[in-house]
């Protein structure tokens, strides 16, 4: 009854904007920064109409961090169970124990999709749940403007597509929010609409492993998509268009990223130039050679190709001239420190204006526009420091700085490193890989930023970055008291060994 009661609600939600022409805020898009946006006008009393074309929850939810990260959950527990005898732990079945753990495991691929499908159903109908208690008319289709805050909304199919043959509606704003994201970069590549190759969203669709994995790019998605497949059982290998995996890090860090995916069995290509893709009888072959080289073209072969080479805004289809809405040579929204864009009354949030293209980063946007259209407050984007975590394992945490980008800003700079096989709690879990590093200003003795690839990377960064937020010198952290045995504990060495020079 509960379930019925539900559709229903959203039936009634759905057709609202039908009887509906002018309102009060139109947001395009219901990512992790409209929808939070669209339910604060709407329960502050403003008429909303929030336009979707495919899936209510944006990338995150839907194609990005939810779905991926329970892929990468399951993927961890193969890992750990095919690791479970160093730790003293073995199957009571006899065929388990007269054989090792990593020939007695069977990953069930389809359960690891149900089981993320049950994870994104379930975040996406919440979403829906609460648009329709905070009275948010919601309309299903591809919005188009047609004029300044006025969009054509063409009902779309599943996949997302406008049907031409669908009946349109007008809806005109005092206020419009673009907010439609991103999606999967498709590189000019010869040959490569010969071959299924996979993207971000399509891999996730897989329900049996792939022999061998190859992926095009060696940035956080391809990473992660990666490590989970080879943990899956698959043969992985990583062909990287730069000299190193994520260029923007420093080496040293990038280096250590390198080691651990060599060290879990993966073949890592760097510098390489793919060439074209040819459809082979065992799946797919990728030619590459090294980069800026005339050499001979190497051949890749394996069975699927995931092409994890950068993302693109979806503005497009959007019609933005007609909004007078100007947009930046690769096709992101240009918006100001106010994100609002060239367009009187229309405003970006999202991945969809450029910069860090992070959940977290929306949904800062969302605060943003509502301190500023709600609140008359005078919020802006200024300074803000932006923390990320790769979700390889061990994760790599970020905040600020790099020690690259420090010394380029001309900072006089001292580094504090420590491998995480000098702490003591990554010794007692046996996960040892990786470092901490911190950049630290020798003027100020403020902490610059950060990187933590180590167990829980993403939780220790958050460290540095409450540090960073308070302006407190490293000195408070190297001599903080922290709870024995955690990872936090580890700060007081790591800047010890700074001063000491060990």
């Amino acid at each position: 009854m509960r379930a019925g009661a539900d559709v229903s609600t959203q039936e009634r939600q759905e057709t609202q904007e039908t009887q509906e022409t002018h309102w009060d805020l139109i947001v395009i898009g219901a990512g992790q920064g409209g929808l939070p946006l669209a339910r604060a006008f709407s329960r502050g009393g403003r008429r909303v109409a929030l336009v979707e074309r495919v899936h209510v929850g944006g990338t995150c939810i839907n194609e990005g961090c939810s779905p991926t990260k329970t892929v990468i959950a399951s993927a961890r527990v193969a890992y750990l169970a095919r690791r479970a005898a160093s730790y003293g732990v073995r199957a009571r079945d006899d065929a388990a124990e007269r054989q090792p753990a990593s020939s007695a495991l069977v990953v069930d691929l389809d359960r690891v999709h149900e089981r993320k499908q049950q994870i994104v159903d379930s975040f996406r109908s919440g979403d829906e749940r609460s648009l329709a208690s905070a009275g948010v008319a919601l309309s299903r289709g591809q919005a188009r403007f047609i004029g300044p805050r006025t969009v054509r909304v063409t009902a779309s199919g599943g996949d997302g597509e406008a049907d031409a043959d669908a009946d349109a509606r007008t809806l005109s704003a005092d206020l419009v929010v673009i907010n439609t994201g991103l999606r999967a970069a498709v590189p000019a590549l010869p040959g490569l609409d010969t071959v299924p190759y996979l993207t971000s969203t399509s891999v996730l669709e897989l329900t049996d492993c792939p022999a061998h994995l190859i992926v095009l790019g060696g940035g956080y998605v391809g990473l992660e998509f990666a490590q989970a497949f080879r943990r899956f059982g698959s043969r992985v290998t990583i062909v990287q268009r730069d000299a190193q995996l994520l260029p923007r890090e420093d080496t040293d860090v990038a280096e250590a990223v390198t080691a651990i995916m060599r060290d879990d069995g993966i073949d890592v290509i760097r510098a390489a130039e793919a060439i074209r893709v040819e459809r082979t009888d065992g799946g797919v072959r990728l030619l590459w050679r090294p980069r800026g080289a005339d050499g001979d073209e190497t051949a890749v072969d394996g069975t699927r190709l995931l092409v994890a080479t950068g993302r693109v805004p979806n503005t497009g289809d959007l019609g933005l001239d007609a909004a007078g809405v100007e947009t930046d040579p690769r096709g992101y929204v240009r918006v100001n420190e106010r994100l609002e864009t060239t367009a009187q009354g229309v405003y970006a949030i999202g991945d969809v204006k450029g910069g860090p293209a992070f959940t977290h980063i929306s949904y800062d946007d969302f605060r943003i526009l509502r301190t500023n259209l709600l609140e008359r407050g005078s919020a802006t984007t200024a300074e803000r420091v932006v923390p990320y975590t790769v979700f390889i394992d061990p994760q790599l945490g970020a905040i600020g700085m790099t020690e690259r980008e420090a010394r380029q800003a001309g900072k006089r700079v001292r580094v504090a490193t420590l491998p995480m096989s000098s702490v003591a709690r990554a010794l007692e879990v046996d996960e040892t890989r990786g470092l901490m590093k911190a950049v630290v200003d020798a003027d100020t003795n403020e902490i610059l930023g950060a990187r933590v690839l180590g167990l829980e990377g993403g939780e220790l960064a958050t460290l540095f970055q409450i540090a960073m937020m308070g302006k407190l010198p490293y000195t408070a952290l190297r001599d903080a008291v922290f709870s024995h045995p955690t990872l936090a504990e580890s700060l007081n060495n790591l800047f010890m060994a700074m001063d000491t020079g060990g």
